[in-house]
C-alpha cells in the first residue's frame, strides 16, 4: 500500500484561495486569506506537486489581485475626485 500523504495544507490553501476571491470587497478577511492561501500552495506544490497546491496559490494570488485592484482604483478616485 502506498503512504498516504497526511497533510491537508493543500486543500486549506485551495479553500483559502476560493475565501479569498470570494471576500474580495472585504479586505481584512480578503487579504489574509489570500496571502495564505499563496503560502500554502507554494509549499505543497514545491514539496509534494499537488494540482490542488497549484490551483490554490493560483486563486490565492486572483483574490489578492482582485482585492488590491479595487482598493487601489477606489484610493485613485477618491483622490482624483477632490481635483475635478
Amino acid at each position: 500500500m502506498k503512504n498516504q500523504n497526511k497533510t491537508v495544507s493543500h486543500v486549506v490553501s485551495l479553500v483559502l484561495g476560493i475565501i479569498s476571491t470570494m471576500t474580495t470587497f472585504f479586505w481584512y478577511i480578503s487579504l489574509p486569506a489570500g496571502i495564505t492561501a499563496i503560502v500554502l500552495g507554494a509549499k505543497t506544490y514545491k514539496k509534494n506537486a499537488s494540482k490542488i497546491g497549484m490551483a490554490g496559490l493560483i486563486i490565492g494570488i486572483v483574490g489578492v489581485s482582485l482585492c488590491l485592484l479595487i482598493y487601489v482604483s477606489l484610493i485613485i478616485i477618491i483622490l482624483l475626485h477632490r481635483y475635478y
